[in-house]
């Protein structure tokens, strides 16, 4: 309802821009209440599984737009901004509407008194005043549909600013309306060139200033499409913006600067959403948290720090993280542009050994493929290149061949191969006319070719024609300026295309419901306290993880008869609430064969367990298993992604090694058995030294169930630690011979 509280919004609306100043800079701390959360399809956990991608062609394409606190006056902030955003709706076609209590006019366009005073309804409401929440109320009375707010002094401030962002996400939730910021800026409102083709880049940042090496590629013939400056994130998130791009035409890769994430579980969802089309996904993430920022009980939650699951949870989903700003954009750069490849293999082409030496060795270090012709292609490139040259690859053509019609029938014959799908040129140093015809060749065979061709232009000065006009001419040649951006990029182009191809969403098959497990589980389950080893082996018992034959005794007679019906030898180990490591403490006992071992053993437990004031539940006589590869799996709550799992090397390597790999649910068997692939250990679960490879299809399915356990247990479950989980050879299965386990 326009104009419905005319008088009273005026008067307050005057206030507040005059008490600023006209400059968005120190927030006003008012008042709101938290509303409900929308309602979505969750899986068992209570987590949703699906998040739809908020429309917001109204926000970077509106047909109208208001300016609160517009100004023309000269030397205010505020005037700046306005005439920035009077450009820009110019050129995306909005009208926009000058919004402020003491002006009637603002660059000739009509200004109005409130935003009750607006002609029509807005699609979007740019707030150029100190405290956004009282306008906000407004906006959602004009029925609003975007808001962006550059304020600063909220979260960034500390405590007191973080509540008044609190309270401002509040309002927006109830409000209706979808707000970009506070403390973010004008980039969305930056100028794109309309005259390049081609896939774009989608740009999305938490700092300004980060996204200019992503923009300026415009000047290098690189299309961007949008730009989102996220800031603080009261309401629209990094998420938002990714499920958004993904579903765009145009947008051929997603480019990210990221220095915290909001929710964790809403940057999965968008994730998939990339992957399930195609779209790649490239980020900086910076702020790395400290590890440990408490003490675990656990070996699992020693092993698990917060940056170690958000890298994780980018692999596990398709995003590729890069380190650097120049990597973001070369890496962004070549994903958006490379058609999909026609095969993994990588050929280094040079006209120095010594080049094409040092780039291979880098390559290949890398992980890169890099297959050796065949004899019949070596034959046909030694047609133009002198036989006492190497060209099985990298493919070294002694520099002449480049200077005649002989350089484009190597680059073409390279090409031809089936089993290249990328060629890579590393250029030193200009050396013209040389290196003019080498850039050339490589671009017009580009041209006439749908592989993917690298060119590394060495040259510190950037300057020369070859490199400024023909290279960055071509929008078929990828050109980079070093050897670690190339195969930076490279990496993640192939990698990209390999993992599309096999994607399956986790989201589609995740439980939905409790297995029956979960109620026999439940039923062990202690609120807030740890369970002894004798309870946390019955929890992975629930759910059909294999523990050794054992018995919990409370005297000496009992232990003996139980060692009798569990088998000699046996091990015997004291059990109780408190007790996270028992072997510290000399409260394990191995490799007992006798009667008069179990009474002496039992007396020795219970008179340490006396001395150091554990109490015990009982002693444990346990099966004695010993031939296999000890690992450990466990659980542990992240602050953003809520329960992880990792698996690693167990026993005292999990304290010597730290080797561990981590997923967040949920996840398939594919994922189970990379997390085995990424451990510098893997190779003891193959066998070596004679020994016989692991049973791994077990401990695979250990690792699922222990995500079915954490899925359905959610946060009730702070933390399980099976270590060690004995795997057996081939065929024989796995044994949790250790179990601890934390109720929240």
């Amino acid at each position: 309802m326009l104009g419905s509280t005319h008088g009273t919004l005026t008067t307050d609306f005057r206030a507040r821009v005059e008490a600023c100043g006209e400059t968005p800079r120190t927030a006003v701390h008012s008042t709101a209440a938290p509303s409900a959360e929308d309602t979505v399809a969750l899986d068992v956990s209570g987590r949703p599984l699906h998040a739809d991608a908020p429309d917001l062609d109204r926000f970077f394409r509106p047909e109208s737009v208001a300016v609160i606190g517009a100004s023309d006056a000269e030397g205010r902030p505020n005037t700046g901004i306005t005439r920035q955003l009077i450009a820009w709706a110019e050129r995306v076609g909005a009208r926009l509407h000058p919004v402020h209590p003491t002006r009637t006019t603002v660059f000739g366009l009509a200004c109005h008194a409130s935003v009750a005073d607006l002609p029509e309804q807005v699609d979007l409401a740019v707030l150029l005043v100190a405290d956004p929440l009282p306008v906000i109320e407004e906006l959602a009375e004009a029925k609003v549909k975007f808001a962006v707010a550059f304020a600063s002094g909220f979260a960034e401030t500390g405590d007191a600013g973080a509540a008044a962002q609190a309270r401002l996400a509040a309002a927006v939730r109830r409000s209706g309306l979808r707000l970009l910021g506070p403390n973010t800026n004008l980039n969305a409102f930056e100028k794109f060139r309309g005259d390049l083709d081609g896939p774009a880049i989608a740009l999305i940042t938490q700092s300004g200033h980060q996204g200019r090496p992503v923009y300026t590629l415009q000047e290098l013939g690189i299309r961007l499409s949008h730009w989102a400056p996220t800031g603080n994130e009261a309401d629209l998130e990094t998420s938002d913006f990714i499920s958004y791009f993904a579903e765009q035409p145009e947008v051929g890769a997603i480019a990210c600067y990221v220095e915290g994430l909001k929710d964790g579980r809403a940057f999965l969802l968008a994730a998939d959403r990339a992957a399930r089309n195609g779209v790649p996904v490239v980020a900086v993430k910076v702020g790395r948290t400290e590890t440990g920022a408490r003490m675990a009980a656990s070996h699992t939650g020693k092993l698990t720090g917060a940056d170690t699951v958000v890298d994780a949870a980018m692999r596990q989903f398709g995003v590729i993280r890069v380190d650097g700003l120049d990597e973001l954009q070369d890496t962004a750069a070549l994903l958006a542009r490379a058609r999909k490849p026609k095969a993994d293999g990588v050929v280094v082409y040079s006209i120095s050994g010594g080049t094409g030496a040092h780039f291979s060795d880098l390559a290949t270090e890398a992980g890169l493929s890099l297959p050796t012709l065949s004899q019949a292609k070596q034959d046909e490139l030694h047609e133009w290149i002198p036989e006492y040259l190497n060209v099985a690859n990298p493919v070294d053509n002694g520099g002449h061949p480049v200077g005649d019609w002989r350089g484009r029938k190597i680059i073409d014959a390279i090409l031809a191969d089936p089993s290249v799908g990328v060629l890579i040129c590393p250029i030193t140093g200009p050396f013209p006319p040389m290196s003019d015809k080498l850039a050339q060749d490589l671009v017009d065979a580009a041209e006439q070719t749908d592989k993917l061709i690298c060119v590394i232009w060495g040259s510190p000065v950037g300057t020369e024609e070859a490199y400024r006009t023909t290279l960055l001419g071509s929008s078929r040649v990828a050109t980079f300026r070093t050897f670690g951006n190339c195969i930076t990029a490279v990496r993640a182009y192939l990698g990209h295309h390999r993992f599309t191809t096999a994607y399956r969403s986790p989201f589609d098959e995740a439980p939905r419901t409790p297995s029956p497990s979960y109620r026999k589980a439940q039923a062990l389950m202690r609120p807030g306290q740890q369970l002894s080893e004798h309870s946390a082996k019955q929890l992975l018992r629930a759910y059909g993880i294999r523990v050794p034959r054992e018995q919990l005794v409370t005297s000496a007679a009992a232990a003996v008869r139980a060692a009798g019906l569990v088998g000699y030898p046996v091990v015997m180990k004291a059990s109780g609430p408190q007790l996270a490591h028992k072997t510290e403490l000399g409260l394990v006992k191995i490799g007992l064969t006798s009667a008069s071992q179990i009474r002496d053993a039992y007396r020795e437990l219970t008179d340490i367990a006396r001395y150091e004031n554990v109490p015990l539940d009982g002693i444990l006589v346990c099966q004695m298993v010993e031939r296999g590869v000890e690992m450990v799996v466990g659980v542990t709550q992240d602050d953003l992604f809520g329960p992880t799992v990792t698996v690693g090397l167990g026993g005292v390597l999990v304290e010597v090694l730290h080797d561990a790999a981590v997923r967040v649910p949920p996840f398939g068997e594919d994922q189970a058995r990379h997390m085995l692939t990424e451990l510098r250990g893997h190779a003891l679960l193959e066998g070596v030294r004679g020994a016989p490879p692991a049973d791994v299809d077990a401990l695979v399915e250990v690792i699922l169930r222990v995500q079915r356990m954490a899925l359905e247990l959610g946060d009730s479950l702070s933390e399980l630690d099976i270590n060690p989980l004995m795997v057996l050879p081939r065929g024989q299965g796995a044994v949790a011979l250790d179990a601890l386990a934390i109720c929240h």
